[in-house]
């Protein structure tokens, strides 16, 4: 284990991913149709024509989706260099300055609040009675996380390799739903329905790797350790994927909760 006796806060990795903003829209994954299609199920009525807010947007990547997808989308992300990268990708798409904690935004206003890799950044102690202020009656909270496919032994073998090197708890991945719920609101106040939706892409070895060290137990350790162990799991991957291509398997943790 090569971490610091201090470990970063909360805040530190959060706001580690303005300096990657560009790396993190560049190489992160994505979410299949198939998800899309169990929140309309969950909220019972569609996204298209709905008013949205996507909290926590960072580079839009799930944003896009929903505004694809036909619904009426405003973005909120605190991050200056993710704003800044949000605003490249999606010009057209009005975006505001804020965070889960205190939305900028009216009561009432939204029939949609996503939170797409995202709320565990929040505090649910302020971040569900904000939710609850601005959901419209009926309206559905839904809170996502990609996690990793653990059943599948050369990423189950790399995520132990992560946790070792960087001395974390892994915990999304590892999360039931039960557990997830409780991890959304300790309180309770919330009812959460919730889905795992399974995919996968193919993509370069290069891009694995940005990929995972866009995240922020790597953004905020030392560079040169940091380096090391993306050169040694390069060598790892190429025992696995000798063509250099790299088959990425998730399970799409959601949960959704309807506001009364």
């Amino acid at each position: 284990m090569t971490t610091s006796p201090n470990p970063p806060s909360p805040t530190t990795r959060a706001h580690s991913f303005n300096a990657a903003a560009a790396q993190y829209a560049e190489n992160r994954p994505s979410y299949p149709p198939a998800l899309f299609d169990a929140i309309e199920e969950l909220a019972g009525r569609p996204l298209t024509g709905a008013r949205v807010a996507d909290v926590g947007a960072g580079t839009g990547i799930a944003t896009a989706l929903l505004h694809a997808r036909g619904a009426e989308v405003v973005a909120v992300e605190p991050g200056d260099g993710m704003a800044a990268q949000f605003r490249r990708t999606l010009p057209d798409v009005p975006i505001v300055r804020g965070n889960g904690n205190a939305l900028p935004l009216a009561d009432h206003s939204v029939d949609f609040l996503t939170y797409a890799q995202a709320w565990h950044w929040t505090d649910p102690t302020r971040s569900v009675p904000e939710a609850l202020r601005v959901l419209r009656p009926g309206g559905a909270l839904t809170l996502w996380w990609n996690t990793h496919a653990l059943d599948i032994p050369w990423i189950s073998e790399q995520s132990e390799r992560i946790r070792i090197h960087f001395g974390i708890n892994r915990v999304v991945e590892q999360n039931g739903s039960g557990v997830r719920s409780a991890l959304a609101d300790p309180t309770g106040r919330l009812d959460f329905a919730h889905r795992k939706v399974r995919w996968s892409r193919h993509v370069p070895i290069d891009t694995h790797l940005a990929n995972i060290g866009s995240h922020s137990a790597f953004l905020v350790h030392d560079k040169a350790s940091t380096d090391a162990f993306l050169t040694e799991e390069r060598d790892h991957l190429r025992t696995v994927f000798p063509d250099e291509v790299v088959e990425e398997t998730y399970v799409v943790e959601l949960v959704v909760a309807l506001t009364p």
